[in-house]
């Protein structure tokens, strides 16, 4: 057997290609828990600007003086608009990266319960 059927036996061999298909399938979980604690970051980041800007809100809804004048209609409007802006991050950010799901209320997922796919 010549050098070159040797190696292109290599590539068609059952082993070969069940190695293969695990080394790509960990490349593809390695990517999908990478691009998860992305989404972890930016979802742990809003939580918190929407928490600092809603209660920033109410201290200035009670105490007037703080920043100067500003109806309270106004100020319930910002915070209306505040926690708006964050539910349509959380709908767009928090998704499985794999199958694009939503992943629900828990922020610490281990796996997405509808493709299965490891996230931590």
């Amino acid at each position: 057997m010549t050098a070159v059927a040797q190696a292109d036996y290599g590539k068609h061999c059952p082993k070969y290609i069940i190695l293969k298909q695990k080394a790509m399938q960990k490349r593809d979980d390695n990517h999908f828990t990478r691009e998860f604690w992305r989404r972890q970051g930016r979802q742990l980041l809003a939580i918190a600007a929407a928490l600092f800007l809603v209660l920033l809100l109410a201290v200035v809804y009670k105490r007037q003086d703080l920043f100067g004048e500003y109806s309270k209609n106004t100020l319930v409007a910002a915070q209306i608009v505040v926690i708006t802006v964050f539910i349509g991050f959380t709908a767009f950010n928090w998704r499985c990266p794999a199958c694009k799901k939503y992943l629900g209320k828990d922020i610490s997922k281990r796996a997405c319960r509808h493709c299965k796919t490891r996230l931590r």
